[in-house]
């Protein structure tokens, strides 16, 4: 029987405290996070240090299927596609962040208010809840946006008042269940109000969920702001939103320039899914019972 040495034993368990390392899910969950939060971080920073020599017309070039020079190739007006996409997807990044924003605040305000204001505010927001989930978002978010004339106010304010509802349930629940908690109670035979218990027990409790809600919400955001604007009821033309490019584009489709829409619909598609895996593994590594996995 062979017998280890000590320097080999170091080397096993050495080997071993590695492949444990290279296992540990709350490990590859940071690095995946942290990829993608560069990728995205990274699409901004790009759109404000490039050009807009990119996106002006430039008819020698125009219908120039992509190559290294132009990596998505370019349109029938000569402009860049990979200048035109990275600047559209900076733009769909930025309104979905504002209305994700607006939207997380709504729906934590009534989440709150329902939980602690009484049983005829519950029942009123959530009736309210019922109404908004009983309406198609792109059905809601076309008629708001056509009220208000249309253009980023419109979309922001549409996607914000479209997107509260299911977040406003968990929230409530979340209250609900903190409530009746031990040390609540407490504060409450001590004589504290109620917007102290708000503010110094229930709010910090429901900060991970409104950080958690706003990734979440955002993918939703992007793709309906996206799908109005392809519509014609959101953004404005002149700008090089994905809405816009993707509608431009399918009136080229049938010449065979298919890379006006593959590489701005692909690339929507992937900054979408690098903020759901965020959000989900934000979700992980904020649960208590998995977050040391």
């Amino acid at each position: 029987m062979n017998v280890l040495t000590d320097a080999e034993s170091t080397v096993l368990e050495n080997a071993s405290g590695s492949l444990n390392f290279s296992l540990n899910r709350r490990q590859k969950t940071l690095i995946i996070t942290g990829i993608c939060s560069a990728l995205l971080i990274g699409i901004i920073i790009a759109a404000q240090l490039m050009s807009n020599a990119g996106i002006a017309t430039n008819f020698s070039q125009q219908n120039l299927a992509p190559s290294w020079a132009h990596p998505f190739g370019t349109d029938w007006l000569g402009r860049d596609m990979f200048t035109r996409t990275i600047k559209g997807l900076a733009i769909s990044i930025q309104i979905g962040l504002l209305a994700s924003s607006v939207s997380v605040v709504i729906a934590l305000v009534l989440g709150m208010c329902a939980a602690t204001m009484g049983e005829k505010v519950d029942a009123a927001i959530s009736w309210l809840v019922d109404l908004f989930m009983g309406v198609p978002h792109l059905v809601a978010l076309i008629l708001i946006a056509v009220v208000l004339g249309g253009g980023a106010k419109g979309v922001i304010i549409g996607v914000a008042l479209t997107h509260w509802p299911s977040l406003t349930r968990v929230i409530r629940a979340e209250v609900m269940q903190v409530r009746s908690s031990q040390y609540v109670l407490v504060s409450r035979h001590l004589g504290r109000s109620r917007r102290w218990i708000a503010t110094k027990h229930i709010l910090p409790h429901l900060l991970p969920q409104f950080f958690v809600g706003l990734i979440l919400i955002f993918p939703h955001a992007i793709l309906h702001e996206a799908s109005i604007t392809f519509l014609g009821f959101g953004l404005s033309p002149h700008l090089p939103a994905i809405g816009v490019i993707l509608s431009e584009s399918m009136g080229y489709l049938a010449a065979g320039m298919w890379w006006l829409a593959f590489f701005p619909g692909l690339s929507l598609l992937i900054i979408v899914r690098a903020f759901d895996v965020i959000g989900d593994n934000l979700r992980m590594l904020l649960d208590p019972h998995r977050a040391h996995e």
